[in-house]
């Protein structure tokens, strides 16, 4: 396989929703690539989707909630969301910091995708959703390469010292 085609692959997996960079990274250094190669092919990926998610998604929402079911759902999220942003002053001031720790811990349903859309159901624009989501997938992805290593190198020396 072509180091292009590893880097297009790592790449995509990054932007693909769920799986993000906590996905790629691993899946780049499987392919063969170094850590560093892995990591910034799935930073790149993953932050692409991010400015059009909280720019242009509510569209998406107004075209989708022309259908019952998709507006009882999109409304329900909307108004919550806005009240609470709304009701608290506080919460306000720290939406920015929320919003990275959100995305900066790499777990299972918190990364960019859902970040940017959480911003967009807040009415943030990009200008103050973008930054920390950006800085909480960079901590995201430098917390799943140290996993990725760290998982290679035991896999390596049990392979190496298991007879």
């Amino acid at each position: 396989m072509s180091i292009i085609l590893k880097y297009l692959i790592t790449f995509f997996v990054g932007m693909v929703p769920i799986l993000e960079l906590r996905g790629a990274i691993p899946i780049g250094v499987g392919l063969g690539l170094s850590y560093f190669e892995a990591f910034i092919c799935s930073f790149i990926g993953n932050i692409i989707p991010i400015y059009f998610i909280v720019k242009y998604i509510r569209p998406l929402f107004d075209f989708f909630g022309r259908w019952k079911p998709f507006k009882v759902i999109i409304d329900w999220a909307t108004e919550r969301a806005t009240r609470k942003i709304e009701e608290s002053e506080k919460l306000q001031n720290y939406t920015a910091l929320g919003l990275f720790l959100f995305v900066a811990v790499p777990l299972p349903g918190t990364g960019a995708w859902v970040g940017s859309l959480i911003a967009n159901f807040l009415n943030l624009p990009p200008k103050k959703a973008i930054p920390p989501i950006v800085a909480g997938v960079l901590v995201a992805g430098i917390i799943v390469l140290a996993v990725t290593a760290a998982a290679n190198g035991g896999i390596q020396y049990l392979f190496n010292h298991v007879n």
